[in-house]
């Protein structure tokens, strides 16, 4: 059996508990994620998501545990990972083209200075950013259009993972869907992996094809990992039509709201680590017309 592009193999990281002991946040944590994937992770508060993406970035290190890329060892940054943070973290003294340009120059530095900016601008008008705007200074924009600069360097470098941190969370609704439009033209023209951690359960489903479902901490694993059975290209006005949107959002809201807190606290089993794959597909019908998975209607007297 081959292995995926991204193999996270028995992750674990633990800290000080401050009474000269340990505090494990999680253990063993292991799965994979394929070449042109898009994953995302849904855990509550504190069961470990941002530092396994430090992680998977090369900006900390597990306890223990490895992750390989094409089947070599993560060690540190690297211009073949990309992250879009939360907080934009744009540089405050550069224009938005600058930022834009800045990852590029280092990622291309044989390009000539009109390959480097036109490279650049295609980037910026994908998600939305051309004309004067793209000179204006990140404190002259506004959160969305900060984010949008943000989302723009990131691809605009072709990272082989790209890396999303809540990109989305400071956003109000409306930038937020749009954004999220935007995000999915860009991806689907490329072939970069992606992997995102979000608290939105239907911004995961419109956007992954499987998402990873954390128990809380202490001892924090992925336990789940759901298909979404919805097919591409996906709308927010439309996928809620589809017959498989509501059974897995339940499914979702089930775990979050109960099973990840009875989950919690249990030590894994060495020989049982990857997490469990849920597939919900309400379309397939017998030879009758009926779906197998979906129990009969019935009359309802009040």
């Amino acid at each position: 059996m081959s292995k995926p592009f991204l193999s996270i193999e028995r992750l674990t990281q633990t800290y000080p508990d401050g009474k000269g002991g340990t505090m494990t946040v999680f253990e063993n944590a292991s799965f994979g994620i394929e070449k042109g994937e898009f994953v995302c992770i849904l855990g509550h508060s504190g069961c470990g998501k941002s530092t396994i993406m430090n992680i998977l970035a090369g900006l900390a290190e597990p306890t223990s545990g490895v992750v390989k890329m094409d089947g070599l060892e993560v060690s540190g940054p690297s211009l073949d990972r990309g992250v879009v943070f939360q907080n934009y973290s744009l540089l405050p003294w550069l224009s938005a083209l600058k930022n834009v340009t800045f990852g590029i120059k280092a990622r291309h530095p044989d390009w000539s200075r009109d390959k480097v900016e036109a490279h650049a601008r295609d980037f910026l008008s994908k998600v939305g950013l051309d004309g004067d705007v793209v000179n204006r200074k990140p404190s002259q924009l506004s959160g969305g259009m900060r984010q949008r600069v943000s989302i723009a360097r990131a691809f605009a470098n072709h990272p082989k993972l790209l890396l999303l941190d809540e990109p989305f969370g400071a956003l109000d609704a409306l930038t937020r869907g749009t954004i999220q439009e935007e995000l999915l033209k860009i991806w689907s023209g490329t072939e970069q992996t992606v992997f995102m951690i979000t608290h939105d359960i239907d911004e995961a489903i419109l956007l992954a094809d499987r998402i990873l479902l954390m128990t809380n901490g202490p001892y924090a694993r992925v336990a789940e990992s759901v298909e979404i059975t919805i097919p591409r290209p996906r709308k927010r006005t439309e996928i809620v039509e589809h017959p498989n949107y509501y059974a897995i959002r339940n499914h979702l809201v089930q775990f979050l709201g109960h099973r990840s807190k009875e989950l919690a606290g249990q030590q894994t089993d060495a020989d049982d680590l990857r997490p469990e794959t849920v597939r919900i597909d309400h379309t397939q019908q017998d030879s009758a017309g009926h779906n197998p998975d979906t129990p009969p209607l019935r009359a309802v007297n009040h």
